[in-house]
């Protein structure tokens, strides 16, 4: 905690309203990151399968982070008491959590896969209702029905009806239920460590649950790399800002916004990835999808209205 909120009044952020327009900031820029990595996966799909690239992705990520906070002696080692709750944590994300979302990508598209994935804030708010006590306004509820409005908006086709693949779309729904999980894990450690330790170890955790299931289910993949700029530069892109800095980000945000009003701005994730599918891989911007972004800015929008104010200091105590 100390080194997340020493950097953060080193930024020149000590007053809270600075502060938690800096966290807003980090949270948004979490979502531009994931919103990318759905193009990002899809790219190094063309050359590896699901498993295999999300090993390769944990990997880097853990040694770049690690590497760093041992360069900075900023690595919390982890107390005995807590080794079950981290290996519970990594359990569900990374490791099941990316197998849902993998295999979900590649069995549909970025966007219908990003937009399955942002229907998370809408459980791990009642989660966190349920488990972590934390408070359910009228707004937020109101926020999340919009927000989900636009979601099922952007999954209709040009004819308003649903057009997705079940084997994909189930992958998707199991990533979501994971995430669930893992959110509500996610609060307890940050209360004992920073944001950057418990990413650096999560990943690191995640790597090792993956290489059993690399050597028996692909073992041709790793052998048979090529390096070629097509793979590697989404790849490294994945590892550094989807597997790293937008996990460090989110961290931060969950620690001082809590569960429920961290994870509504979930919901940004699939409008960015229909920009960047548009531009990267030309996936059609629909009359559909453009709709089901504005409803879905709306609806973060109106469910982190009332955050300020009355509710402000909660987000630096929190």
């Amino acid at each position: 905690m100390y080194f997340c909120n020493a950097n953060l009044k080193g930024l020149g952020m000590r007053k809270e309203g600075k502060f938690s327009v800096l966290v807003y900031l980090l949270v948004i820029l979490a979502m531009v990151f994931w919103g990318m990595s759905y193009v990002w996966t899809a790219m190094v799909f063309r050359y590896l399968n699901p498993i295999t690239t999300i090993f390769l992705r944990l990997v880097i990520s853990s040694v770049l982070l690690f590497l760093i906070l041992k360069l900075t002696r900023q690595l919390q080692p982890i107390r005995k008491e807590d080794y079950k709750l981290f290996l519970l944590t990594a359990l569900f994300e990374p490791f099941l959590y990316f197998l849902g979302e993998g295999y979900g990508v590649k069995y549909s598209t970025p966007t219908v896969s990003a937009i399955i994935i942002s229907t998370i804030p809408l459980f791990s708010a009642i989660a966190a209702a349920i488990y972590l006590k934390e408070r359910l306004k009228l707004w937020q509820i109101f926020g999340f029905i919009i927000s989900f409005g636009g979601i099922i908006l952007m999954l209709l086709g040009p004819n308003f009806t649903l057009q997705f693949n079940p084997i994909g779309i189930g992958s998707l729904f199991f990533a979501v239920a994971t995430a669930v999980v893992y959110a509500v894990l996610l609060k307890r450690l940050t209360m004992l460590y920073s944001s950057f330790t418990i990413v650096t170890w999560l990943n690191i955790i995640g790597a090792i649950y993956f290489l059993p299931l690399v050597l028996i289910v692909e073992p041709g993949q790793l052998i048979s790399i090529h390096f070629e700029w097509g793979l590697w530069y989404p790849l490294i892109m994945l590892a550094v800002f989807a597997s790293s800095f937008a996990f460090i980000f989110y961290t931060i945000g969950m620690r001082h916004l809590g569960v429920s009003r961290t994870s509504i701005f979930a919901n940004f994730i699939p409008v960015f990835t229909s920009i960047f599918s548009y531009f990267m891989v030309q996936e059609r911007l629909t009359l559909n999808t453009l709709s089901g972004m504005l409803l879905v800015i709306s609806g973060v929008i109106i469910a982190q209205q009332k955050a300020k104010g009355k509710n402000a200091a909660s987000v630096v105590s929190s």
